[in-house]
């Protein structure tokens, strides 16, 4: 008995062949015309056929379904920030958050994990957060996510040592995080140097820098310019080519997963010092802002590597109650930040809790 395949094929011969040489019999004068409707009768034959060929077709779907999880991916990367906190009392002592109740937010399902979620993610891996003082306070919140408040506080102790760094393992889960204390972009470049020169990347990176260099000195053309470097070192940190691998072919390197912490809402007439106020004004930190966004450094701004921590967005949705010196904010929003990569995270590993 002839198989479906072998019937698929017969009919599509006939149906190609046949009409297009009737049509080469009586347009030969009109090559134009036969070669289009030769050309329509191709893809027709193509379309009909794919079902019969399972291995073209899986390859098709799997493409399409490739492309769609991709775009999936970026918008929901895109949505991460869309967070609200809410005041709970008149006096604005207590606050909380929440992702906003939008469609396209609610069909990405992020998830404020708990302790015992945080752990089962970062069970064995080692974090890397380097930076200024925005940094430590989203380290802080990470700690605080697998730490109970006991240990919470013995940890505070080390991690708010002045301008030091801070290494600690918690044991029990097998998870590393170190603290940089990296104020310039200069200093994340030459961490990230001895990082590739080592050969031994970690599983996350966070990293951000900005407010010293607008404080000393106030430069946002000299800040794009070492922002630029940054990148192009980043960028570098892909798979080890052929030639450079001894001739053992393609040798995948794995790569962290970037993440650049921004930012605050900068209230210039809470800042604590007169020369905070007078080179940390508005129109400054728009100029370095734009700077990051010329960089290309971030993925929600011109498909860089790093994702962005939106620090400016959720301490603004927060508010002035929020703060003490208009650049440090309550723990809650470093918390919100913190929560946004962890949900980035699950995202780019296509993981759920």
């Amino acid at each position: 008995m002839v198989g479906g395949v072998q019937l698929g094929v017969l009919a599509a011969c006939i149906v190609l062949f046949v009409p297009m040489g009737m049509a080469g019999w009586h347009l030969s004068r009109n090559k134009m015309l036969f070669f289009s409707g030769a050309l329509f009768i191709t893809l027709a034959v193509g379309v009909h056929l794919t079902p019969y060929f399972p291995s073209i077709y899986d390859a098709l779907s799997s493409l399409s379904s490739s492309v769609e999880d991709i775009n999936s991916r970026d918008s929901c990367i895109s949505f991460l920030h869309h967070i609200s906190f809410l005041h709970k009392s008149s006096n604005f002592s207590s606050v909380d958050y929440a992702w906003v109740n939008s469609p396209p937010v609610l069909a990405c399902d992020f998830q404020r994990l708990g302790r015992s979620d945080a752990v089962d993610l970062l069970n064995g891996s080692w974090i890397v957060v380097a930076g200024d003082s925005q940094a430590r306070l989203i380290a802080l919140s990470l700690l605080s996510l697998v730490l109970d408040s006991e240990d919470m506080e013995v940890v505070k102790g080390d991690l708010f040592k002045r301008h030091s760094d801070c290494r600690m393992v918690i044991g029990q889960i097998g998870m590393k995080l170190d603290f940089i204390w990296a104020p310039y972009v200069g200093n994340l470049t030459g961490m990230i140097t001895e990082l590739k020169r080592n050969g031994n990347y970690p599983d996350v990176l966070v990293i951000g820098s900005g407010l010293w260099h607008m404080l000393h000195f106030t430069n946002s053309s000299d800040y794009g310019v070492s922002l630029q470097s940054l990148r192009d070192l980043v960028v570098s940190l892909a798979p080890i080519a052929p030639s450079l691998a001894g001739g053992l072919g393609s040798v995948s390197v794995r790569s962290p997963h970037f993440f650049w912490v921004g930012m605050p809402w900068l209230i210039n007439s809470m800042l604590n010092t007169e020369e905070k106020r007078e080179k940390m004004d508005d129109a400054m930190v728009s100029a370095y802002n734009r700077e990051l966004y010329q960089s290309k450094l971030l993925r929600q701004w011109g498909g860089g590597p790093l994702i962005l921590l939106d620090v400016e967005s959720l301490s603004r949705n927060c508010g002035i109650s929020c703060t003490v010196d208009g650049m440090h904010y309550d723990g809650v929003v470093y918390e919100a930040a913190a929560h946004v990569m962890l949900n980035a995270l699950l995202i780019e590993s296509h993981q759920k809790l």
